[in-house]
Parts: structure tokens; C-alpha cells; sequence
């Protein structure tokens, strides 16, 4: 005979692993479904990582970039920067702007430095050329510019300047014949007699026989 106890307990058994099973089945779908959530967290979390570290390093090269020397140049050109020995005339024989003033006060600024003297001396056999250039230029603003710079030169150089005018004074004696310059020549003259001494007045007068000295 059957037993209504022993079909009871075998009804909740039957029923218990049935709740077990599903809540097995349950649980591993929630950790299944939490794992993809979090993966997918962590992948998002990994490309913002990678894109906010590209722009970065994207703004820093640009900063870079921009802040450089090279780049500032190119925004903000100078004058200086269309110098280019290779198609201008070197020293105070340009005739085009920026050129003439960069050589004219270049030259200028040069000679006020500190300890001038003895830096412009040795350098006389290299300056010469450069001032008789200018001294026989055709180019009637040429020609005052190389002037201007030879009194300036004799101010920092004093007598150093004797040995060297011969090769400056045929020029200077050619320009004379012209009005226009007879007075500014005459000037200059007499500051290199007044700045070379004694010793420069013979130097004048055997290439400028009229010339007056400043001690007449």
C-alpha cells in the first residue's frame, strides 16, 4: 500500500531540485550578463582613454609646432629675413629697401660696440675694399653711404685708418668735380686729417693737391 508521506516528500524533493536548477540557471545568466556589461564598460573606458591620450599628444605637437622659432618666423616675417647673401650685393652697395638701411646702420652699430677698435682694426684690409666699392659706385646714394661710413671709421680707428687711404682718395678726388659733393668731400677730409693726424695730411694732399687743410 502507498504511502502519502513518503509521495509528499518525494514531491518536495522533486520540487526543490527544480528551484536549485533554476536558480543555477539564474545565476549564471546574471554573472553571464554582468561580465558582457562590465567588458563593455571596460572597452569604452579603453577607447575614451585612447582618444582623450591622441588629442593629447595631437595638442602638444600643434603647441609645439607653433610656439618654435621656425613658426613664429613664418607667421610674423621680418625685414632681415629676405636678406640673402647669394642674391644681393654684399656690404653698403644695395639700392634696394630693406637692404640699404640694414647696411647703412648695420655698419653703423658695428662700430659703437664695446672694445670696436681693436676688433676694426685687423679687419681694415677687408673693410677697404668694401668702402672703395662704395666710394665708385655710380649710384649717387651709394657713394654717400660708403662716404659716411669712411668718417666713421676713422673715428673708432684714428690713425690705423693712414695706410689705407691712398686706395680711397682717387675716388674721392674724381667726386669733387661735382658740386654736389664738393662740400660734403671737404668735410670728410678734414675729419680723416683731424682723426689720422699729422701723418694723413701728406696722405691727402698727394692724391688732392687743392685740398685746404683744417689747420690753415
Amino acid at each position: 500500500m502507498w504511502n502519502p508521506h513518503i509521495r509528499r516528500a518525494n514531491c518536495n524533493l522533486s520540487l526543490r531540485s527544480e528551484r536549485e536548477a533554476m536558480q543555477k540557471s539564474e545565476g549564471s545568466g546574471g554573472t553571464q550578463l554582468k561580465n558582457r556589461a562590465t567588458g563593455n564598460y571596460d572597452q569604452r573606458t579603453s577607447s575614451s582613454t585612447q582618444i582623450k591620450h591622441r588629442n593629447a599628444v595631437q595638442g602638444s605637437k600643434s603647441s609645439l609646432s607653433t610656439s618654435s622659432p621656425e613658426s613664429a618666423r613664418k607667421l610674423h616675417p621680418r625685414p632681415s629675413d629676405k636678406l640673402n647673401p647669394k642674391t644681393i650685393n654684399p656690404g653698403l652697395r644695395e639700392t634696394k629697401h630693406p637692404y640699404t638701411f640694414v647696411s647703412k646702420e648695420g655698419f653703423r652699430e658695428l662700430l659703437l660696440v664695446k672694445g670696436a677698435p681693436e676688433k676694426a682694426i685687423p679687419l681694415l684690409p677687408r673693410l677697404i675694399p668694401v668702402l672703395k666699392a662704395a666710394l665708385v659706385h655710380s649710384d649717387d646714394e651709394v657713394f654717400e653711404r660708403g662716404l659716411n661710413a669712411l668718417v666713421q671709421l676713422s673715428v673708432v680707428v684714428g690713425p690705423s685708418l693712414n695706410d689705407h687711404l691712398k686706395h680711397l682718395l682717387t675716388s674721392l678726388s674724381k667726386r669733387l668735380m661735382d658740386k654736389k659733393f664738393k662740400e660734403p668731400i671737404t668735410s670728410a677730409l678734414q675729419k680723416l686729417e683731424q682723426r689720422g693726424g699729422s701723418g694723413s695730411l701728406s696722405i691727402i694732399k698727394s692724391k688732392i693737391p687743392t685740398y685746404c687743410s683744417i689747420c690753415c
